[in-house]
């Protein structure tokens, strides 16, 4: 069994991490009353972070995602449908 060996894909951690912290950032947004998906939207086309709530530490989670990024993993995993 331990002869297989294993690979780790640091893409694929960054796309879980940014996963992550957009589906915090969604639940902060919904649990304050915002549409998140308008919201996160606002934030992407400006980088303006007042369009995130303060709520669990969204905004400063969404600054440590880099947009561009999060741009390429949304559109591919639009497109792997």
């Amino acid at each position: 069994m331990m002869d297989k060996t294993m690979t780790f894909s640091v893409k694929d951690e960054k796309e879980n991490e940014m996963k992550r912290i957009l589906t915090t950032v969604y639940d902060a947004l919904s649990q304050k009353g915002y549409n998140p998906v308008n919201q996160i939207v606002g934030y992407i086309l400006s980088e303006d972070p007042t369009y995130i709530t303060t709520h669990n530490n969204a905004r400063s989670l969404i600054r440590h995602v880099d947009r561009d990024e999060l741009l390429q993993a949304m559109v591919k995993s639009y497109l792997a449908d």
